[in-house]
């Protein structure tokens, strides 16, 4: 059941310009930018019982596609 899932992949990986290890500042670069945008975030977060559940169940389909 995608629609029940908090995330997609593509949340996990940087842009296609950055996907090369290359230029590790600009890694670098965007990845802090992520961190502090999450950090400065005024949403409520998302209690860690509910995202390992979702992880699992993306995990689980996965593993069922094999």
């Amino acid at each position: 059941m995608p629609e029940d899932d908090a995330f997609t992949e593509s949340d996990f990986d940087p842009p296609p310009h950055l996907m090369s290890p290359e230029d590790p500042a600009e890694y670098d670069a965007w990845f802090r930018e992520k961190v502090e945008a999450a950090l400065a975030d005024p949403t409520p977060g998302i209690p860690h019982e509910e995202v390992m559940k979702k992880m699992q169940a993306i995990i689980d389909r996965h593993k069922n596609k094999s």
